[in-house]
C-alpha cells in the first residue's frame, strides 16, 4: 500500500464515506459491498477510457471460477477485491498499466453514449450496405434472366437453321441422286 494513501471505505457512489471523491483505486481501498467495488471500477474505467471485463469470481474460499475467453490480448490492467472478515471488500491488487490505447472522447472521457453513437453509425452503414447488396443482387438476377431469355431465343434460331439445312440437304439429295 502507498504510504501517502490512507485506507478508507467507499460507498456505491464512488465517494469515500468521509465525503471526498477518490479518483483512482489503490491496494487497501475498502468498499461496503462487492457491487460498490464493481461500480467504482466501471466508473473509473469509463473516465480513463477502457471497458471492464469481469473474468472470474470466487466465493467463500471455494474455487468457483468460471473462466471466459479473453479479448484483452495480454493487457495486464486488473483489479482484485477480496471479502475480508470485517465484511468489507478490499482491493488486494491493482495494476493500472494498459498495453493498448485508451478510448477517449473530446471531453477526455468515454461514456456509454459514445459507444451508442458509434453503434448507431455502424448500423446505418450496415443498412446502407444491405440496400446496395440487395440492389446488386437484383441487377445480377435481371442479368441472368436476360441471358436465359437470349439463350432460349438463340437456341430456337439455331434449331430453325438446323431444320432448314436438313430440308436443303434433303432437297439437294433428291436433285443430285440418280434414280434407281
Amino acid at each position: 500500500m502507498d504510504s501517502d494513501k490512507e485506507v478508507c471505505s467507499v460507498d456505491s457512489s464512488g465517494k469515500a464515506i468521509d465525503g471526498n471523491e477518490i479518483l483512482e483505486p489503490y491496494v487497501g481501498m475498502e468498499f461496503v459491498s462487492e457491487d460498490a467495488a464493481r461500480k467504482f471500477y466501471i466508473d473509473y474505467a469509463r473516465r480513463i477510457g477502457f471497458i471492464v471485463r469481469i473474468m472470474q469470481r470466487r466465493c467463500s474460499g471455494v474455487d468457483d471460477k468460471k473462466p471466459r475467453s479473453s479479448a484483452r490480448e495480454g493487457c495486464k490492467a486488473t483489479i482484485l477485491v477480496k471479502l475480508e472478515k470485517s465484511g468489507k471488500w478490499v482491493v488486494t491488487r491493482f495494476v493500472k498499466d494498459h498495453n493498448h490505447p485508451l478510448v477517449n472522447t473530446a471531453q477526455g472521457i468515454s461514456v456509454p453514449d459514445d459507444k451508442d453513437k458509434k453503434i448507431e453509425e455502424l448500423m446505418v452503414e450496415l443498412q446502407h450496405q444491405e440496400q446496395l447488396c440487395a440492389a446488386y443482387r437484383q441487377q445480377l438476377l435481371n442479368f441472368l434472366s436476360n441471358i436465359e431469355e437470349q439463350a432460349e431465343q438463340l437456341s430456337s434460331k439455331v434449331q430453325i437453321v438446323v431444320t432448314n439445312i436438313r430440308k436443303l440437304e434433303s432437297g439437294l439429295r433428291k436433285i443430285f441422286t440418280p434414280p434407281r
